[in-house]
């Protein structure tokens, strides 16, 4: 099949897929999956396999590079003690207890026969990353706490970086080359430190690109060459491409963007990069879904739930760990959020990518495939359908039902309202007998009153609500004003240059109240002109 015809059948399996999602509520990175494992068995289609190139070269730096752009600094700052401590001495305790709990079930299992120690660390240091795309969308829809999605997203892109690097050691050491223990520290920082380095430099030297140009199309493809140049340039100098990308996409999101590109232009590049990181993830899942083999893991289901369980405990005791740790620091995490945070470790395609890419003479090389696309398979199934009933168990969604009872009541007045007016009409009409309509009106006059007096309950319970909404009004009314200047420029009525002035004001406001700073001035200034508003 050419490449074209594929390009198209993905996208088209893709936007069918989140179409489906959407009306089932189901999350969508599983719903890929899902769709992927079946097409897969019955052979549809022919599609590329999920190596390594592919990973790094096309999707593994988009991915990086669009959450750590919109991963603010300030937060991260906030957490500078829990997200390290996860991401870098928890992936490393991860990868040792995961070892240490999955070797003595080679003692029970026949399909783990002659899987020792080494095999362990390897196959923990295969599986240490973590890829919480389906969880952090499931936080961000239901208003799960900040912090708790800081953390998460925050780890993961910490610990991509760490477990390529310590995969790299472990490998080294299991295969017998003689390493001191000082000498393994060493080159991790050495690789890590490199990857720190490229990123700063890749993305100092964007950012200040972009503060000397005033053009979107330029600007958005300078944070394009940021995200594959500083991946491209760790792993030249021998370092980690991930966490060169990761520095760079923090960069250019934290000032680039927000100090070096007018309104209008950073709009169009968040939203450049929102379809960058759907697209990829689309992608990614998808061929997740192609490369597993319902046959092989049915017939592996033993060791694939002790891996599974293996690495389950062995997150859940590192996450009460740094709890722990942390308790008397400033950094505290809720012990209600453990059980989250335990349940957020989802695996991805990194995983599946390290375990291919084991020489093919390496001891239990298949068990190792085996178990890790099994582990993949099960963290995507399990944990990223049933985070929304944990996440409401631990009691940190409240917010949100608050929200959805405040929206059946405003939707039931809404409706009621309208019936209310086919009630006028059809009295103008004399189509129906005005005694039938009375009664009719009264029900109608009964729902509403209802529903107000939830709405009134609700807003005296939180008042985020009102802010929310409130932030939402001005949303639309902004989006309205910058159509109505469009429009006007269509009918002739604005000149190009006006309308590129009007409209950065709009767009500006637009940022402001993304970002929380907009207080609503009495007065703008325009290119050193005051416009009253």
């Amino acid at each position: 099949m050419h490449f074209e015809t594929l390009f198209v059948i993905l996208f088209a399996i893709a936007t069918a897929v989140a179409l489906l999602a959407q009306r089932l509520k189901i999350p969508y990175t599983v719903a890929l999956v899902v769709s992927g494992l079946a097409l897969g068995m019955v052979h549809v289609i022919e599609t590329p396999h999920l190596t390594r190139q592919l990973l790094y070269s096309l999707i593994l730096p988009g991915l990086l590079f669009e959450a750590s752009f919109h991963l603010d600094l300030q937060d991260l700052w906030k957490n500078r003690l829990a997200v390290p401590m996860l991401a870098v001495p928890g992936v490393l305790a991860s990868i040792l207890l995961t070892a240490f709990i999955l070797t003595p079930f080679s003692r029970v299992l026949p399909l783990l026969h002659d899987f020792r120690l080494p095999q362990g660390l390897v196959f923990g240091a295969v599986i240490a990353a973590t890829d919480p795309i389906a969880v952090v969308a499931v936080f961000r829809s239901l208003g799960a706490p900040k912090r708790l999605r800081v953390l998460v997203e925050g780890e993961s892109l910490l610990n991509d970086g760490t477990a390529l690097v310590l995969y790299g050691l472990v490998l080294a050491f299991v295969s017998g080359t003689h390493v001191a223990a000082g000498s393994l520290v060493v080159e991790f920082f050495k690789v890590v430190g490199a990857g720190v380095m490229a990123g700063i430099a890749i993305g100092v030297l964007v950012t200040r690109l972009i503060g000397t140009v005033d053009d979107p199309m330029i600007e958005i493809t300078l944070t394009t060459i940021a995200a594959y140049g500083s991946f491209v340039a760790g792993e030249a100098i021998g370092g980690s491409g991930v966490i060169a990308t990761v520095t760079a996409g923090m960069l250019c999101g934290n000032y680039g963007v927000r100090k070096g590109m007018s309104p209008s232009t950073r709009i169009a590049t968040e939203t450049f990069w929102e379809y960058v990181a759907f697209a990829l993830n689309s992608i990614v899942f998808l061929l997740i879904g192609f490369e597993l083999r319902a046959g092989e893991l049915v017939a592996s289901w033993q060791p694939i739930l002790a891996a599974y369980l293996a690495v389950t405990v062995g997150r859940g005791l590192i996450i009460v760990a740094v709890s722990g740790i942390l308790r008397k620091t400033r950094e505290r995490i809720p012990w209600s959020w453990a059980p989250v945070l335990t349940w957020s470790g989802l695996r991805g395609a990194l995983s599946m990518v390290l375990a291919l890419s084991l020489a093919a003479e390496f001891p239990q090389r298949q068990v190792i495939v085996t178990m890790t696309f099994g582990v993949v398979l099960l963290t995507i199934l399990i944990q990223g359908t049933t985070m929304k009933p944990l996440l409401k168990r631990a009691g940190l969604i409240s917010q949100s039902l608050h929200r959805r009872d405040f929206e059946l009541a405003r939707g039931r007045t809404l409706a009621a309202r309208a019936s209310l007016s086919e009630i006028d009409r059809m009295r103008r009409d004399l189509a129906i007998r005005p005694s039938v309509l009375e009664s009719l009106r009264e029900r109608y006059d009964s729902i509403i009153r209802e529903a107000e007096g939830a709405v009134r309950r609700i807003d005296g319970e939180t008042q985020s609500l009102r802010v929310d909404e409130a932030r939402e009004v001005r949303r639309h009314l902004l989006a309205t004003e910058r159509s109505a200047l469009h429009q006007a420029v269509q009918e002739g009525v604005l000149g190009e240059e006006a309308f590129q002035r009007l409209a950065a004001d709009v767009d500006a406001r637009i940022v402001q109240l993304d970002d929380g700073t907009d207080d609503e001035p009495a007065s703008r200034r325009i290119d050193g002109e005051t416009v009253s508003r």
